[in-house]
């Protein structure tokens, strides 16, 4: 038997007159919440933190420190700036929360941690809580 295959003639004629989706990459990864990229690096005296967070802004992230414990997180709000006349044919960016959390090897002195924003790069510096010296009791 043939195989018979239907087609619309005015398809070929509209092709690119539209937006149509296109998707780079795997179909996978389609509509997946944008991960934040995070480099830790340690020295003696505490850790640096630089987390990628393009497009927000600084009043949008937070951090918090708990212990060890350090976990950033960022929102970024949709806004709607469309003009009389005008429609949205496709938005690719994300509009969302997106946060992360990560243990360090030591707690954080967290009344002489500070933080930048720059150029969708938050900036850290953690420096490490001295550690609690074991005291010996002496027996009266």
């Amino acid at each position: 038997m043939s195989n018979l295959i239907r087609r619309d003639p005015l398809d070929d004629f509209f092709r690119g007159f539209f937006v149509r989706p296109v998707e780079f990459g795997s179909g996978s990864n389609a509509g997946e919440v944008p991960q934040m990229r995070v480099d830790v690096k340690e020295d003696p005296e505490g850790y640096a933190v630089h987390a990628e967070l393009p497009g927000m802004k600084k009043e949008d992230i937070h951090v918090h420190i708990d212990g060890p414990v350090v976990s950033i997180s960022a929102e970024r709000k949709q806004e709607s700036e469309t003009k009389e006349g005008e429609r949205v044919l496709r938005t690719e960016r994300y509009f969302g929360k997106v946060s992360r959390s990560f243990q360090l090897g030591q707690d954080i002195d967290e009344a002489r941690a500070t933080a930048k924003f720059n150029d969708g790069v938050l900036e850290l510096t953690l420096p490490k809580k001295a550690e609690a010296q074991a005291k010996r009791l002496t027996i009266a």
